[in-house]
């Protein structure tokens, strides 16, 4: 969809970290391939991750989209060893904005409209000053979206951290969120993670013309209609509000070039196989990693499972480094672990292509860290989960796919919380891979592949929102920018 003398030209820009860039890249190639739309991607990187530098060379061999990629600033200066990973993020966009601003204005072609991600809602100031319709684009949900926007209400209104809540926090229209389940800068209100996070996504949501978000109907009908629809929310969110998911990957290529995984799946039977993956920056404590690998052991369950070496520090240690390759020996298992398992297990230990094991016809389950991407991949791909959440929203996440979709189990005690022990590691994966509660997951999580399915598919919700969207950049679009100096 598009003008008919020529189609619209939309830049998307994305922040640093695989769990941003993937979602801004599959929404542009979403736009060119369906919409026939002109996308230009505007990366911000962080130049520190393998894996981040061969999705960027994979995306820029496409025909579909133009990416320009834009270097980090220098920001060394002004973080240290115990600034989270939140404040990275925002402090790094905002030292790099003037870059951002002189990449946009030299376009050839002129851009119609610019969609900004969650953590570059700062630059929605330059849209506006170039008379460009501007868009926020939010990968992942919408009960997320609208816990996000209220933020600044609950800071008010709240006295003390909110983890030391007695009662869930209350969000209009929409399922309380657990004080255990805040996403990670809120853990801590004296953190400057959390004043940035009110900051840059509090109010940066309610800046823009409109807000896309990586959902649908089906998924989240309560969520999207206290979006549109609660008095509350609405004097919030003044701008509309459009559900354009699921929107995953497709026909990525393992990094290493090395199909072996995908030749030992070959050899598996149909549903055998449980996936492991904390997604692209999770990591466990020493302990945790071993009390897994004893419960994958047990279980005697086919597996493979994505290991990088464990952290005492934080689980989200691996932001910035996702596929950075390590030892060919992972001393940090068990002794004796990968021949003990041979028959049965396969472990990788780099980043490697998740949307092709995942569609993988031997593939049963997956045990995730709960990211939005890899859950909705899990979805689209009919996989029941066994939910870990470890950082960022994961923990709502979670409670999710568990309490309101039921298409996951997960320990009794997060894992952030307390060590899972092996016992009910290896219960939990039988009862995804073998037991009834396995099959009831399954049904559960079919009905919504193909309410998903059906959302993406011309006429369907998604399709529609997304179309809404285009039509109001027709609508807004000024064709050309203002004489301003960069």
């Amino acid at each position: 969809m598009g003008s008919s003398k020529q189609p619209l030209h939309i830049g998307i820009l994305s922040s640093p970290g695989l769990g941003h860039i993937i979602p801004v890249v599959t929404l542009a190639n979403r736009l060119a391939t369906f919409h026939n739309v002109s996308v230009t991607v505007f990366v911000i990187t962080s130049g520190s991750s393998l894996a981040e530098t061969e999705i960027l060379k994979s995306a820029n061999k496409s025909k579909m989209i133009d990416v320009v990629e834009i270097p980090g600033a220098d920001i060394s200066n002004l973080i240290d060893s115990n600034t989270k990973i939140v404040t990275q993020l925002c402090i790094l966009v905002r030292e790099t904005l003037h870059v951002v601003k002189s990449a946009i204005f030299a376009m050839k072609h002129l851009l119609d409209a610019l969609i900004v991600d969650i953590f570059t809602t700062e630059a929605l100031s330059i849209a506006k000053e170039l008379g460009l319709p501007n868009y926020v684009y939010i990968p992942t949900n919408a009960w997320f979206t609208a816990m996000t926007v209220y933020c600044p209400v609950l800071d008010k209104e709240i006295e003390g951290q909110y983890v030391d809540q007695k009662e869930p926090l209350k969000i209009p229209g929409c399922k309380p969120v657990r004080p255990e389940d805040v996403n990670d800068p809120m853990l801590d209100r004296n953190e400057q993670d959390y004043r940035e996070y009110l900051k840059v996504l509090g109010t940066g949501f309610c800046l823009s013309d409109g807000i896309l978000i990586n959902t649908w109907e089906d998924a989240e009908t309560g969520s999207l209609k206290a979006l549109r629809e609660n008095d509350i929310l609405k004097a919030i969110v003044k701008s509309p509000v459009y559900p354009v998911g699921p929107l995953i990957r497709h026909d990525q290529q393992i990094i290493d070039g090395n199909n072996s995984v995908l030749n030992w799946l070959d050899k598996q039977i149909p549903n055998s196989v449980l996936y492991i993956s904390f997604g692209s920056g999770g990591t466990l404590s020493s302990k945790q990693l071993t009390e897994l690998a004893f419960g994958l052991e047990l279980s005697h369950q086919k597996f493979i499972w994505v290991v990088r070496p464990p952290s005492e520090v934080g689980a989200d240690k691996s932001f910035f480094t996702t596929g950075n390759r390590g030892d060919n020996t992972p001393e940090y298992l068990p002794e004796g672990f990968l021949t003990r398992t041979k028959d049965f297990g396969l472990v990788i230990q780099m980043w490697t292509d998740q949307t092709r094991i995942l569609s993988h016809p031997s593939v049963g389950g997956f045990l995730t860290h709960c990211g939005w991407n890899s859950s909705i991949e899990s979805i689209t791909n009919g996989l029941p989960m066994i939910a870990w959440p470890l950082y960022a929203e994961q923990r709502q996440n979670a409670t999710m796919l568990t309490e309101e979709l039921r298409v996951a189990v997960r320990p009794k005690v997060l894992p952030t919380k307390k060590v899972a022990e092996r016992e009910e590691i290896e219960q939990l994966v039988r009862m995804v891979m073998q037991y009834k509660e396995g099959k009831e997951l399954k049904e559960n999580v079919k009905k919504l592949k193909m309410s998903a399915k059906k959302a993406l598919s011309v006429g369907g919700s998604s399709h529609d929102s997304m179309c809404q969207v285009l039509k109001d950049i027709e609508k807004r679009s000024i064709h050309g920018y203002k004489n301003i100096n960069v």
